[in-house]
């Protein structure tokens, strides 16, 4: 399975991109600022540093797996292997204090936010769960 997130907007305090599976829309996404200004998948660079908890991870493939997180006590999908990154999730929440790195799932319908998130973490998190039940490889690109 491809998911693959499109930034739309990278505004001064959040992101804001569209979210699809297997080249279908699925939902819209919220993230932390962008901060590989130059888009070359690394934090590497003058003026690129990283912000703990307030920096959207690099532009890459990621793998993903579904398991369960610690800190929200429920199985969400995971990203392995994301440079100066861990426990990047894909959840719920509305707005950028709820991302501390990880990427919301919902509707834009407001400046900077998003909404209806549950609906569509429940539905992202049983369509990667099915496949990985059937042993599919899941894997996330940003663009």
């Amino acid at each position: 399975m491809k998911l693959t997130l499109f930034r739309k907007y990278k505004k001064e305090r959040y992101t804001i991109g569209n979210l699809y599976v297997d080249g279908r829309y699925f939902c819209d996404t919220l993230e932390d600022v962008v901060r590989d200004r130059n888009d070359d998948g690394d934090l590497n660079d003058v003026g690129e540093a990283k912000v703990y908890g307030e920096t959207a991870i690099p532009r890459g493939v990621y793998k993903v797996v579904v398991n369960l997180s610690n800190t929200f006590k429920r199985r969400l999908p995971l990203l392995l292997d994301v440079p100066h990154f861990v426990g990047i999730r894909i959840h719920r929440g509305n707005s950028v204090r709820d991302t501390s790195g990880c990427i919301l799932v919902g509707e834009n319908k407001m400046r900077g936010m998003v909404i209806n998130s549950t609906k569509y973490e429940l539905r992202l998190t049983d369509l990667l769960e099915r496949a990985q039940e059937r042993n599919e490889p899941i894997e996330i690109e940003i663009v």
